[in-house]
């Protein structure tokens, strides 16, 4: 079951993610990452695959890790290397 990706997870390109698309939504302390939001790279816009597709947080769909994606960021990385990994151990969403 993917775990809730948030503010300051990992992402498996060594990047963290950071927040900026909502400020309401946490678990465990951590903003709740949601489609849009870069990386410490300063891109790989997280995007939305997994799942219904139907969770949202301030009207925007929530990450969860693994299982989204990310587009590539500005060191060049390729699709793959910039999605998230880092994750909560306690919420989850689909599955």
């Amino acid at each position: 079951m993917p775990g809730a990706h948030r503010h300051g997870d990992n992402r498996f390109c060594s990047a963290t993610t950071e927040v900026t698309n909502q400020s309401t939504v946490f678990v465990e302390d951590k903003l709740w990452a949601v489609q849009g939001d870069k990386n410490t790279h300063e891109r790989g816009d997280l995007v939305a695959k997994y799942g219904g597709l139907n969770v949202y947080n301030e009207d925007i769909l929530v990450i969860v890790a693994v299982g989204d994606e990310a587009v590539p960021d500005w060191f060049g990385h390729p699709k793959g290397p910039v999605n998230p990994s880092g994750r909560s151990s306690t919420v989850f969403s689909y599955d």
